[in-house]
């Protein structure tokens, strides 16, 4: 009776792979010096160039760090590319390295991943380098040309910390969310400053317009210092919608716990409404009971009247995408889990990377919006004369 195979080992397995790839990367370089000096390994040429030798070289591959020899030219001219010169591992490492950076995974996570999935350590400084790749890529999309008009524009900022000249600061990241005319949202763009201010604004805006948008509809935004003023300056035509999520969350910071709920309820019906006038029967009514005990929730509703109740200019089906910067609330959702294992960021390029590797995991998921063709239908009654 025949005796069974025993079967191989993982560690018997693991080395024939290695093997395999030594094999394949050895017969494709000498393929490359072959095809680079125009004749082959046993040919005879008149060429005043030749093989000589070859330099040992260790590269990691997802079966393990891997010795290979790289032949070379008399010249020194050749420029291998399925391992380039200073290469330190294959492309599908430094591919999946590039995906978990997307992932969220800090540079130290990524180290202790490789590490046990493939038992080679890779430096931060490395994994850090090897993502560098994407910067070109960034700047390429940062100034990327833009659609002409867009219906609706959402802005908003968010901050996060990053070392500069060895010191910590806060980062002020701009973000704008553009909904075009066919429906669907795209990321215009992410910007990063010191601090928020109307003037950096000014510059984000004017950006957006030497990108190529001539018009903007509607913007929808929270209430960012000067931002409305900077809008009128360089869309003079555009609508401004002030978020009402924003502004009912600033209207109960400071009350009282217990009545929150009855605060919010009151609230929603002036936002609720059916017209503006309704809406301004209800604010009265609220001041009439709250003002006294909350007299800067109802100052503030007074002061942003003209801004909170734009969307009562349209219909129904359009003020439920105009009135509250909820998609921003999710792109800032998507970009904080990129970013919850980094506290502080080690470079302003670091943190442009991961926003980036996010925000373009988020496009992809992206759809036209829910009912869009009815909300169109009555945009090209409305802005008839701009389309």
């Amino acid at each position: 009776m025949a005796r069974a195979k025993k079967a191989p080992q993982p560690e018997e397995v693991q080395a024939t792979i290695k093997e395999l790839v030594r094999r394949t990367l050895r017969e494709a370089l000498e393929a490359e010096l072959e095809e680079f000096l125009g004749y082959g390994r046993y040919e005879r040429s008149d060429t005043d160039n030749s093989r000589n030798g070859y330099s040992s070289k260790t590269i990691k591959t997802s079966s393990g760090a891997l010795e290979i020899k790289v032949p070379r030219d008399r010249k020194g001219e050749f420029e291998p590319q399925i391992v380039r010169k200073r290469q330190t591992m294959l492309d599908e490492i430094e591919n999946q390295i590039v995906a978990l950076y997307a992932k969220g995974m800090s540079t130290r996570d990524i180290q202790e991943i490789l590490s046990e999935m493939y038992g080679f350590d890779v430096s931060p400084s490395l994994i850090s380098k090897i993502t560098d790749r994407l910067l070109p890529e960034i700047e390429e999309w940062r100034s990327r040309p833009l659609k002409e008009k867009y219906f609706l524009i959402w802005i908003d900022c968010i901050f996060y910390k990053a070392r500069e000249e060895g010191q910590v600061r806060n980062k002020a990241v701009y973000v704008a969310i553009g909904l075009d005319l066919e429906g669907y949202k795209e990321i215009l763009g992410f910007w990063i400053n010191g601090t928020e201010s109307s003037r950096f604004w000014l510059g984000v805006l004017n950006d957006l317009k030497s990108r190529g948008v001539k018009d903007v509809f509607i913007f929808s935004v929270d209430g960012l210092s000067g931002l409305e003023k900077a809008i009128g300056a360089v869309y003079p035509r555009a609508d401004i919608q002030r978020c009402i999520v924003h502004q009912i969350r600033n209207s109960l910071r400071y009350v009282a716990w217990k009545e929150r709920r009855e605060i919010a309820r009151d609230l929603k019906r002036i936002y609720g409404a059916a017209t503006l006038e309704a809406a301004e029967r209800e604010l009265e009514a609220f001041s009439e009971k709250w003002g006294s005990k909350y007299p800067h929730v109802v100052k503030s509703w007074q002061a942003n009247w003209e801004a909170l109740t734009a969307f009562f200019r349209y219909p129904v089906e359009i003020r439920r995408v105009m009135y509250t910067t909820n998609i921003i609330e999710s792109v800032n959702s998507k970009f904080r889990k990129a970013t919850a294992g980094r506290r502080v960021f080690p470079t302003e390029e670091s943190l442009l990377k991961c926003l980036y590797m996010a925000a373009m995991e988020l496009e992809r998921k992206w759809a036209q919006i829910k009912g869009w063709p009815q909300i169109y239908g009555q945009i090209a009654i409305l802005f008839e004369d701009r389309l």
